[in-house]
């Protein structure tokens, strides 16, 4: 994903898509989508005031990988901890796009599952993890993970935030959802999920759905969706960190009003013991 280094104030975040299912979809959307996006986000052009955006953001980098990732299992499973730790990059959050079908529909999902794999790749592969599990035991890559993984991002909030800042002609399109598809989006998710687990790493990502089709309409609402929803995400996490901030300054005003009264509390104490003791 090249050698550039972000800055200490800038926020990364990766964006994936995936290459071409079979002959039914020679193109596919997720990756016109995450190609299609700039290097850095945009300035929010629309100004609400009765949005909650706040107005210092850092400014966030958005970093594609660099070709779509082939509907593959093993493919997906060997770049999965490429794209985590590679030492020249700094991810802070991550979205990887894929696509559902031809409803016009875009859908988060909150969570990705461990099992239940059983439709080929493009390449006529199952994943046959259930028997490599019984042979490998202990040694197989998800073994003690749980069946299912959620993101650590504040979905709801980021999901709010999201149908708010989208335009308006897209918003009755925009979804959450608990069920990715035991496919390829569903395994690059928990794939994610899991690496960054087994690392004790927050888990900052997202897997979005987005509709088959790759019309030139579509790819424009898309594209802009995506740069929402990564705004989104990074809204939601700085008005977190902003609150716990908040927070902390007020536990440290009321502990030195408590420090304050008990001093005053011990000066009468010791000033009327003085006075018992002078007499």
């Amino acid at each position: 994903m090249g050698s550039v280094r972000p800055s200490d104030d800038e926020l990364t975040v990766l964006v994936t898509g995936f290459g071409p299912f079979r002959e039914y979809y020679p193109v596919n959307p997720s990756w016109e989508i995450a190609s299609s996006l700039p290097d850095y986000l945009p300035p929010d052009r629309v100004k609400d005031p009765t949005r909650r955006s706040p107005s210092d953001l850092p400014r966030v980098r958005i970093l594609v990988h660099p070709e779509p990732i082939r509907v593959n299992y093993e493919v997906v499973r060997g770049l999965v901890p490429k794209l985590w730790d590679d030492p020249q990059q700094k991810i802070d959050f991550a979205v990887h796009i894929g696509m559902a079908g031809p409803q016009p529909v875009y859908a988060m999902e909150r969570l990705a599952h461990r099992d239940g794999y059983k439709i080929k790749d493009v390449d006529g592969n199952l994943l046959g993890d259930e028997e490599r599990h019984r042979q490998e035991g202990e040694m197989w890559i998800w073994h003690d993970m749980p069946q299912e993984i959620t993101t650590d991002l504040d979905i709801d909030d980021v999901y709010k935030i999201w149908v708010e800042r989208s335009p308006k002609t897209g918003r009755g399109a925009l979804q959450l959802s608990d069920d990715p598809g035991r496919y390829m989006c569903d395994f690059i998710y928990y794939s994610s999920l899991a690496h960054l687990s087994k690392q004790q790493r927050p888990r900052k990502l997202l897997f979005l759905h987005v509709p088959a089709g790759s019309c030139p309409e579509r790819m424009a609402l898309g594209k802009e969706l995506v740069l929402q929803l990564i705004r989104s995400i990074v809204e939601s996490e700085h008005l977190l960190v902003r609150g716990h901030e908040t927070q902390y300054d007020v536990d440290r005003m009321k502990l030195a009003h408590e420090e304050s009264r008990l001093c005053s509390v011990l000066f009468i104490i010791v000033a009327i013991s003085a006075i018992g003791f002078g007499s």
